[in-house]
Order: structure tokens, then sequence, then C-alpha cells
């Protein structure tokens, strides 16, 4: 059973109830992220989101720890480019004193000083750790070549010199711009009541005073850069963007299923091309990046430094040859499985749930429907697969990111 729930305020509420398990996963998501910064904000989303576990007006960083602890809890967060997501799970008899927690960090952090002093060095250290793995590097340094500096092209993180000139009244003025009841959405999935949920929801969320978030939209400009960072390690690891598809296109189920059999999976033709056939990558895969405003399909492998080029021509022969000879009945079938079994999967899982019907009441203003979903993917056609591979692999807007001891970034 589904339940949907707009408050006064605008706050809303969706419960994905899933009996016979016994746990429930709860989210607080905002609909706020990297890609709506300026540049003097560049990484305070992300700031924010650590900040919030560092007191309260009640509750100092270490009790609200070892009160979720207490109860067998878990607590954690996150920021993406477009939202931010506080979450928490719990046993079913302990939902209450588990939401009643995440709601006080949520909506009474004091951001101490020395706390916050404290965690621009753990950030400072994040973004070190982030510089130091390769992988991640090279498709952050992907979405500037992309999208360029600003959007969906910053780096969630933010800049060092940025963390470390925050302030409070910064803090403050972002969310009271940001964290306001119509850009919140509240999601439960799991074995829970109904009212139950909706009562505690009310209870903490129903008062706050109504606002409707600053208008801040995505300027989407694809750049279509090569850009690389030198690093003196053992692998290149470049990445290949080609624009590709939206959130809700009419193709992107269909584009879905195309990047299934491109690189998705082990049967892929790049793990099979790539791996199994030249042995040129240890890590080789695709997938589809999509957002409201804009979309990728991007290409990523971890290589030997000494012949990358080669693995770079392999990729670019893969593409050619799906382009060319499309893809099999067979390849298609197998991608519509893979398509369909994600989503059954995810049926499964609290966490998943809370996660699927908030995002898609944030970024679409509907309710999930699992049986309309499924209904989607079964109605792509072969020829609507096709259609894909047509509109993805446009050579002349491509771009790329290298990472590694190389000299120059790949040639276009």
């Amino acid at each position: 059973m589904v339940h949907y729930k707009k408050f006064d305020n605008g706050i809303r509420l969706v419960v994905k109830q899933m009996e016979g398990l016994l746990s429930v996963s709860m989210g607080i998501i905002v609909h706020t992220g990297a890609s709506v910064e300026n540049d003097k904000e560049d990484g305070i989303s992300h700031f924010i989101e650590h900040m919030m576990f560092k007191g309260t007006k009640k509750r100092t960083a270490y009790r609200i720890s070892d009160e979720m602890d207490a109860i067998g809890a878990q607590m954690n967060a996150f920021t993406s480019k477009d939202i931010t997501c506080y979450y928490a799970k719990s046993t079913t008899g302990h939902a209450g004193e588990a939401f009643e927690i995440l709601s006080d960090l949520f909506l009474n952090s004091v951001f101490p000083e020395d706390e916050m002093v404290r965690e621009k060095g753990v950030i400072v250290e994040e973004i070190n750790m982030n510089d130091d793995t390769p992988d991640d590097l090279c498709l952050d340094v992907l979405a500037k070549a992309y999208y360029g500096e600003r959007g969906y092209g910053r780096n969630i993180l933010g800049s060092r010199e940025n963390v470390n000139s925050f302030t409070r009244s910064d803090i403050e003025e972002y969310l009271s711009k940001r964290y306001v009841p119509e850009n919140i959405v509240i999601s439960i999935a799991g074995n829970i009541d109904i009212n139950f949920a909706e009562d505690i929801a009310r209870k903490y969320f129903g008062s706050i005073p109504a606002s409707k978030p600053e208008e801040r939209p995505v300027a989407v400009e694809l750049a279509h850069k090569s850009l690389f960072r030198k690093k003196e390690i053992e692998q290149i690891h470049f990445a290949l963007a080609f624009p590709s598809v939206k959130r809700y296109d009419k193709l992107f189920d269909a584009t879905q299923i195309m990047n299934s059999v491109l690189g998705g999976s082990m049967s892929s033709r790049l793990f099979q091309k790539v791996r199994e056939e030249l042995g040129l990558a240890y890590t080789v895969y695709s997938y589809l990046s999509a957002y409201s405003e804009s979309g990728s399909l991007v290409v990523y492998a971890g290589v030997n430094s000494g012949n990358y080029l080669k693995s770079v021509q392999a990729v670019f022969d893969c593409i050619e040859e799906i382009k060319k000879n499309k893809i099999t009945k067979e390849e298609f079938k197998r991608g519509k499985e893979q398509l369909t079994s994600s989503s059954v999967f995810s049926q499964e899982s609290t966490s998943a749930q809370m996660l699927l019907y908030g995002k898609e009441l944030i970024y679409s203003g509907k309710v999930y429907d699992f049986e309309d979903r499924i209904n989607k993917i079964s109605s792509v056609t072969l020829d609507d697969v096709c259609r894909a591979v047509e509109i993805n692999f446009d050579k002349s807007t491509l771009a790329a990111s290298l990472v590694g001891n190389a000299d120059k970034p790949l040639e276009l």
C-alpha cells in the first residue's frame, strides 16, 4: 500500500507500506544540491549535510549517534548534484524514536563554531581522498568537460578554499532559501502503520511556516571538451560522455536497455571485448546519467598506461559496431530483462523504496507507480532501442576526461 499526503505548509509525505518485513527506512529529501549553487556557495550543500550531524538544541553530536546506536538504528546522509537526503533505518518497533532523532538534527541543528572548524578539516580530507581516487576524479573531470564549471559540472565537494571560507551566516542564508517546505519530501518505506507515519511526520514538520524555495534554474551549456589531470599512477583512467536523453524522455527506457547491451553488465559488448577478449582493462562499463534538463551516456575504463590508446580505440570500435549493426534480438531481450529485474529487486529493499518514492516526488511531483513502470519497460520495442542507438553517439558533441601518467588529453 502507498499513501501520499501534502501538508498545508507544502511538505509532502509518501509512505510505502511493506508488510511482512521487520524494518523501516525513512528519509528527508531536499531538492537542492551542487547544480543549483553559485560560485560563492560551491560545496555548501555538502558542507551543510555534514554539519547537520554536529549538534542540535538538545543533543550534542555524540548524543545523536549514541541514541541511534542505542536503538540499533542506522543513520546517514548524502549530497548529489540535485538532491540532499538525510535518512535512517530502524526496526519497526523503534521507528518513532529514530524519526524523532532524524527530525531533530534536520530541524534544530545549531552549527557550533568549534564543530565547523573541525568539520572543514574533515571535508578537506574528503577532497584529498577524492583526488587520490582516480576513478572518482576521472568522472569529476568528465563532468566539467561535459557541462563546464557550473551546474551539473560542479564537484559536489566544492573547493578547499570555499569549504574553509564558509560561515554560519552562509549556512543560514542557504537554508532559508532552499530548505523550505515546498522543497522537502519525507519518504518512509517498510513495515509501518500508515496513520502512525503520517502522525509523526505532522508532529515534527506540520507546523513549519509555509515557504517556497528560491528559484534556481540549472543553466545547461554543454562544453564538449577533453580535459586531463596528470597523476603519477600505474593506470590510465579515461571516460567519454555523449549527449543523451533527459530523465523523462520517451526514449529513456530504450536508452537504458541499449546501455545494458553496450556496457551495463558482464555480458555487455564493452566487457566482453575490452576485458575478456583483449585483456586491456579490469574495469570497463557504461551508464546513463539523466537529469531533468539534460543527460549523458558515459563510458569509463581503467587500463594499462602503456596501451591506453588501444583501449580507447577498442571502446570506439564497440560503439561503431552497435551503430552499424544495431543490437540483436537476443541482446534486446537480455537488456530488457535486466531493466525489469532491477525494478523488481528494488521492491524488496526498504532503503531502495524510500529513495525511489522520494526522488520521484521530488523530480516529477508524482507518486511512483511500480506497475506503470513495469508496463513502460514491457512496451519498449527493438525499434525503440535502435532509435536510441541513433541519437546517443554523436562524436561531434563528445566530451572526454583522462587521469594518469599522460601529458595531454584524449584527442577528439
